[in-house]
Order: structure tokens, then C-alpha cells, then sequence
């Protein structure tokens, strides 16, 4: 007899985790999809021990632009879209289905645990766009919403699946325990177009007339201020980032750096000609970051990228109240 198969996305928390088991345990094969963006994915995994379903990671980045770009039904709290978002995965992950020849899609997502998203109306919107109406199953919730196709079909034995609801814990981690799961991870949202911050720069972002995907990698380091509408500087905050912003440089950008005192690397971006007097100020704020003892004039080399054309000039470090104007 030909074996059940299904699809999952697994965004490796407990919740995912506790919706497959429920599926496998039923004899069904699983193969699970972590998408990753630039906002949200996995780095890195370290499976619970009793993991024994496949796990494939899928880069949608470029494709999730689109969305992030212009959500039909709009953004959160802050530039996360999330009903577009889940329904734009669900449409790849009924994609990865066809190709697979699995019959259904599962979720670890619960009823209410998150207002915007996970609420009935949401849910029956992304089932809509997905385009897979009536094959995404929810095996957590599956009790207290309507009855899908794998199980009117008896591929799934809804008798066996739970109603859980709510944004209460309690019920799940009982049954982390019964299924010997440990080591899960604490719960979190996971996407940086959650953080208040991070929106922040992705939508000062959004108001430039030209950005790629490189672009959006930066807004996760540093610091970042917006010296004029076609001009941005951004800081390193500690030994990491000075590293990470060192792969961001292209012909034209300048480099700044501290002499004589540990401080941040920076990097002046335009798609103006940039200016003395822009220099001038992208300096004084790398000066406010660096380690010193008074406000007094710190020296600040900086050159064009490419080239070793590396000037000076002694500067004031900027003051807060001036820095909080431009921060973005």
C-alpha cells in the first residue's frame, strides 16, 4: 500500500515540532520546509532526538520581495505582512506538494495564539490566497475548525488530532513531555519585521527610488542615519559588524575609521556626489562611537572605496540631540 505522504512548514519551534509528531505518529511521511528570507528562517538546526522526519531549507528571498513590498491586506504592528506572508509560504509549500506527490499541508500554527494572524478569519483568508483551500491542516487547532480534505478522506484520523487555543503554553509543553521532547526552543517571533527598529530602516528604506537585496542585508547591522534623501551612513557596533560592513563597500562608498582610538568602521552611502561637507558630518557621528574620554576633536581618516587615497581631519563627535535627528 502506498504510503501518506504530506508537507509541513516547520519553522523549527515547539509548535511546528508537536504538529508533525501528531501527523507521523499516524503513519503518514513527512518532509518538512523551512523558507528563509533575509527577515526570518533558520541559520542552523539541532533536531530533538526523536526527530524523524526530512527537513529541506528553501530560499524564497527574491520572490518574497514582491510581497514585502506592496501586502494586499496590509502590515502589522510594524512592516510585518503577515497574512501575506503565510499565504505566499503555504503557496510554495502546496507547490513542493504537487512535485512530491504528498496530499496535504500541515502547520504548528494554534487558534489565537497571535490576534492578527491566527485568528479564524485569517486563517480561512491565507487558505484562500494559498490557493490550496481545504488542504491545510492544523492538527494542533484541527478540532475547533472546519474539517479538511485529508481528513473527510480518511487520510488523517481527526480523532487523534487536538483543539487547542489560545496563547497559554501549558498544553503544549504537556505533551513535549509525553512525546519525550526536549530541548526545543523557547518561543519567540523569529522575524525581524517584527522589531519596531528594523521596521524602521526597512521603511526609510522603502522610500528610496533604488535598493536590491544587498541593500536589505545592511539594515541588520550597525547603526543607521539618513544624512539626506539620497544619502546614509551606517556604523559598525562592535568587532563583528566592523567585519560584516567591510563586504558592503562598492565603488564610491567611503570608508571611515577612527586613528588612534578603538571605534566603529562606517560606511557613507550616496547616489549623490558626496561632499565634503557630507563627510564631514558622516565623521562626526563615527566620533560619537568611538571610545574617548571628553567631547574633544578625535581624529577620523576616511578614503573613497576603491583606492588609497586615505585623508584625515580632526572632528567634534556629534551630540545625541543632533545624532537623534538623523537616526534612523
Amino acid at each position: 500500500m502506498k504510503k501518506t505522504k504530506a508537507v509541513a512548514l516547520f519553522s523549527g519551534g515547539l509548535d511546528s515540532i508537536l504538529a508533525i509528531k501528531l501527523i507521523t505518529r499516524q503513519g503518514i511521511q513527512v518532509t518538512a520546509l523551512n523558507f528563509k528570507t533575509l527577515f526570518f528562517g533558520l541559520e542552523k538546526y539541532d533536531p530533538p532526538k526523536s526527530f524523524d522526519f526530512d527537513l529541506k531549507f528553501i530560499d524564497i528571498s527574491n520572490e518574497y520581495m514582491k510581497i514585502l513590498r506592496d501586502p494586499i491586506h496590509g502590515y502589522g504592528k510594524n512592516m510585518n505582512p503577515c497574512i501575506d506572508c503565510h499565504a505566499f509560504m503555504f503557496k510554495k509549500a502546496g507547490e513542493y506538494m504537487s512535485k512530491s506527490n504528498a496530499s496535504f499541508i500541515i502547520s504548528g500554527e494554534v487558534l489565537g495564539q497571535r490576534p492578527m494572524s491566527q485568528n479564524k478569519g485569517s486563517l480561512r483568508v491565507v487558505e484562500k490566497y494559498s490557493g490550496y483551500p481545504g488542504l491545510i491542516l492544523r492538527p494542533l487547532s484541527a478540532l475547533r475548525l472546519d474539517e479538511t480534505i485529508p481528513e473527510k478522506d480518511g487520510l488523517v484520523d481527526r480523532s487523534q488530532l487536538l483543539g487547542i487555543s489560545g496563547r497559554s503554553r501549558k498544553r503544549q509543553i504537556e505533551l513535549a513531555a509525553q512525546m519525550g521532547i526536549e530541548n526545543y526552543p523557547s518561543p519567540a517571533g523569529g522575524c525581524k519585521l517584527t522589531e519596531p527598529g528594523f521596521s524602521k530602516r526597512l521603511e526609510d528604506l522603502f522610500s528610496q527610488s533604488n535598493y536590491d537585496l544587498k541593500d536589505m542585508e545592511l539594515l541588520r547591522i550597525g547603526r543607521h542615519f539618513r544624512l539626506n534623501q539620497n544619502t546614509k551612513l551606517v556604523v559598525g557596533r562592535n568587532k563583528d559588524e566592523n567585519e560584516q560592513i567591510n563586504s558592503y563597500f562598492l565603488n564610491g562608498d567611503v570608508i571611515i575609521k577612527p586613528k588612534h582610538v578603538k571605534g566603529p568602521i562606517s560606511i557613507l552611502k550616496s547616489t549623490d556626489p558626496i561632499t565634503e561637507v557630507m563627510i564631514e558630518q558622516a565623521c562626526r557621528i563615527a566620533a560619537r562611537y568611538c571610545d574617548r574620554e571628553n567631547d574633544d576633536k578625535l581624529d577620523i581618516s576616511y578614503s573613497s572605496f576603491p583606492g588609497n587615497n586615505e585623508k584625515n581631519k580632526k572632528i567634534e563627535p556629534m551630540t545625541e540631540k543632533e545624532l537623534d535627528i538623523i537616526r534612523i
